[in-house]
């Protein structure tokens, strides 16, 4: 287009420099047929502009067509993008939940097939249930493991006591006891020890009896407690033999 455009414009400019060159029309008859070549040069010259305006215009508008429809392309694009990446997230995590709860790793019982995305959901949550509950039981007998080493430790220590003050007691040599006499001491220290405990503890639950029973141990089996109870029981015995 601009190839003739040019060449029409190096047309009309070689018969305008013609008609520069010819000399003045003499009579009526050529000053017409000049001005009436003239007229038409310039409706030429006008035409051309318009269709060289026009084809510029036509080649911006499907240039800005086709930019549009690009960019909603695009769009689309990303948006499926997306979407297919969101739905492989929740695929790959319902994957891993399925390994890793063990009640989801088989088929179902009903259909035969794999299970579907609502029934790994209730398994789960019924699994995690499971474990709650199991690790409460496990803390109750671990507070409970506790509880008795304490025990433990308190009558170790008892003992240690006792046989302190043992070894720390005068002995006499020339006294003798009969293994009668020891076996009704400890018979008595039994009884004794018995009631006190039953009256004292309480076997409701573990928990309760596991702290009645400490209570019972701190007040009535200490080294002073079991002295003054070996005291008396001998003082009843020898009451008894005399």
């Amino acid at each position: 287009i601009v190839v003739k455009l040019s060449a029409r414009y190096s047309q009309q400019h070689m018969e305008s420099s013609e008609d520069l060159l010819k000399p003045e029309p003499s009579s009526p008859e050529e000053l017409l047929l000049k001005t009436s070549k003239s007229s038409t040069s310039e409706s030429d010259n006008a035409t051309s502009s318009i269709s060289f305006s026009s084809v510029y215009t036509d080649d911006e508008d499907s240039g800005h067509c086709s930019s549009s429809v690009s960019y909603k392309d695009r769009r689309r694009e990303a948006h499926t993008q997306a979407e297919q990446k969101r739905r492989d997230s929740i695929k790959k995590g319902y994957d891993s939940l399925q390994e890793m709860v063990p009640t989801c790793q088989q088929l179902d019982f009903v259909s035969g097939y794999k299970l579907s995305k609502a029934t790994i959901l209730q398994r789960s949550i019924e699994y995690i249930q499971y474990l709650v509950q199991q690790k409460k039981k496990q803390e109750e007998e671990l507070e409970a493991l506790k509880k008795e080493v304490i025990a433990l430790h308190i009558m170790k220590s008892n003992y240690e006591q006792i046989v302190e003050a043992h070894e720390k007691a005068p002995k006499s040599p020339g006294m003798k006891v009969s293994e009668d006499v020891k076996f009704q001491l400890l018979q008595a220290m039994m009884d004794t020890l018995y009631e006190s405990f039953s009256s004292s503890v309480s076997v409701a639950n573990f928990t309760e009896l596991s702290g009645c029973v400490f209570t019972w141990l701190e007040e009535h089996c200490k080294p002073q407690s079991l002295h003054e109870l070996v005291v008396q029981i001998l003082g009843q015995l020898s009451v008894q033999s005399s």
